[in-house]
């Protein structure tokens, strides 16, 4: 898995003059629909998705990786430690603890929905020291998602900035990930409440779409075989 905690793609960024970009993964909710924590899933190939998309988001250049998650964390914690991603000897979830590029935070009230796991990525971006300038928010649940279709969204308009709002769309159905630059986050973070995440915020603030239906299908998985829908 050395190839999931490469940072050279993020000191690239910083050598080429770009806005420094953070990444967000939501991997807290209990996947009632899907019969596990999704941050537990695994493909194929056996690699879990919340190593593999952490990876998407290093590729990408997004340092650091901030990775919110909630039930069953202690197990989600282990893959990240399995993978090389965070340090297994140091305390679990003390806090946002910044470790090879990955900040694990335990969103404290994730069962109340994905508002609270988004509330708790966009706060722990905030109390980052240093100047980034947006983040990229990504679920778990993409496991297609690669980090050409990333770097589309990083590189659109004229690039990142503080008032950078783009999301990347398939077919043009919107999807992930979404791009926040800083100016948004506090009121973003206002506006969030239940099981709704930054949809309503993208769409009354004239979001800026980014096809990328040519790289990936963008779809998020919410079932899987055997497990009755509740």
């Amino acid at each position: 898995m050395a190839d999931m905690v490469d940072a050279d793609a993020a000191r690239d960024r910083a050598d080429a003059g770009k806005a420094p970009v953070a990444g967000i993964l939501l991997a807290a909710g209990a996947g009632s629909r899907f019969g596990q924590p999704k941050a537990l899933a695994r493909g194929a190939d056996g690699v879990p998705w919340l190593v593999r998309t952490a990876g998407v988001l290093r590729a990408a250049g997004c340092a650091p990786v901030i990775v919110v998650l909630g039930a069953e964390s202690a197990a989600a914690v282990e893959l990240l430690a399995e993978a090389g991603l965070i340090d297994g000897s140091a305390p679990a979830l003390a806090g946002p603890e910044a470790d090879r590029g990955t900040v694990v935070v335990q969103a404290a009230d994730w069962a109340d929905g994905l508002s609270a796991s988004l509330r708790a990525g966009i706060g722990t971006a905030l109390s980052l020291a240093g100047a980034v300038a947006a983040v990229v928010v990504v679920p778990v649940d993409v496991p297609d998602l690669d980090a050409a279709t990333v770097t589309r969204v990083l590189d659109a308009d004229a690039g990142v900035t503080r008032d950078s709002l783009r999301q990347a769309v398939f077919g043009g159905r919107p999807g992930h990930p979404v791009l926040i630059g800083r100016a948004h986050w506090e009121p973003l973070r206002a506006q969030l409440t239940g099981d709704t995440g930054a949809r309503p915020y993208l769409r009354s603030h004239d979001v800026f779409p980014v096809e990328c239906g040519d790289l990936t299908t963008g779809a998020d998985v919410d079932t899987r075989p055997g497990v009755p829908e509740a």
